[in-house]
């Protein structure tokens, strides 16, 4: 009897392993119908997207058109599906950073916001950084946001011209390859922006068209980022 328990065990271990896979229409269910509640019994949410200039909204250096980036955009797509929601998107993006300095500030910056919600995008700068401390940096900032209850969206990189972006060997596409392997080891939500991007590319489009500067996406370049984001909110495609 003990034998035939472990073999079922063992042959039910990739099925455990799949079942920790976050999914759009379950992962954020809870926030989501949180945004429905009305006054008086309705409450604050809060999403924090922490990350470097992308996130920030830097358009050409040093121009910042925080309204086309993707935090403000995501922003009213929740509200005008949920107009009695009292949502807060909250920025603590620094332009220039890597995941190195935003782990460090990760609980005095994001966490004291009371997130419901954190989308982390680095993926962008940390090719300044080893794979290795990439991987590092993002990890401790998923295990403190789960350790205090916060759902978690990795971004994948936006679009670089000087990258080869559909080239796998790339730096900027390793770094798109090491997040989604996090985000599925860890079973939190993935906004794959960098797919996104190759798609556009791959259809034959220019990458000029979605970028305000080399590394910077102008306000095509950031609906992309939305449209990545929006299933997990139980919007859009």
């Amino acid at each position: 009897m003990k034998k035939i328990l472990l073999l079922l065990l063992f042959c039910a271990l990739p099925l455990l392993a799949q079942s920790t896979k976050a999914e759009p229409a379950t992962y954020l269910a809870e926030f989501v119908k949180a945004l429905d509640v009305a006054w008086p019994k309705n409450r604050t949410m809060n999403i924090v997207c922490h990350g470097h200039s992308v996130p920030s909204g830097y358009a050409k250096t040093p121009h910042v058109d925080t309204f086309v980036a993707y935090p403000h955009v995501l922003h009213r797509a929740v509200k005008e599906k949920h107009p009695h929601a009292v949502v807060n998107v909250i920025v603590t993006a620094i332009g220039g950073e890597t995941s190195k300095t935003g782990a460090e500030r990760f609980t005095r910056d994001v966490l004291c916001m009371k997130p419901d919600v954190v989308l982390i995008d680095y993926g962008l700068n940390d090719r300044r950084l080893t794979m290795e401390e990439s991987a590092k940096n993002l990890q401790q900032m998923i295990d403190e946001a789960k350790a205090a209850g916060v759902k978690v969206i990795l971004l994948t990189p936006t679009g670089d011209t000087r990258a080869k972006m559909l080239d796998d060997t790339d730096p900027l596409s390793k770094q798109a390859a090491q997040i989604r392997t996090l985000a599925e080891k860890n079973g939190v939500a993935l906004a794959d922006s960098y797919l996104a991007y190759q798609n556009w590319m791959k259809a034959g489009k220019k990458l000029d068209d979605l970028m305000s500067q080399i590394n910077h996406p102008n306000a095509a370049g950031h609906q992309l980022v939305v449209e990545q984001l929006l299933p997990w909110f139980r919007l859009g495609k």
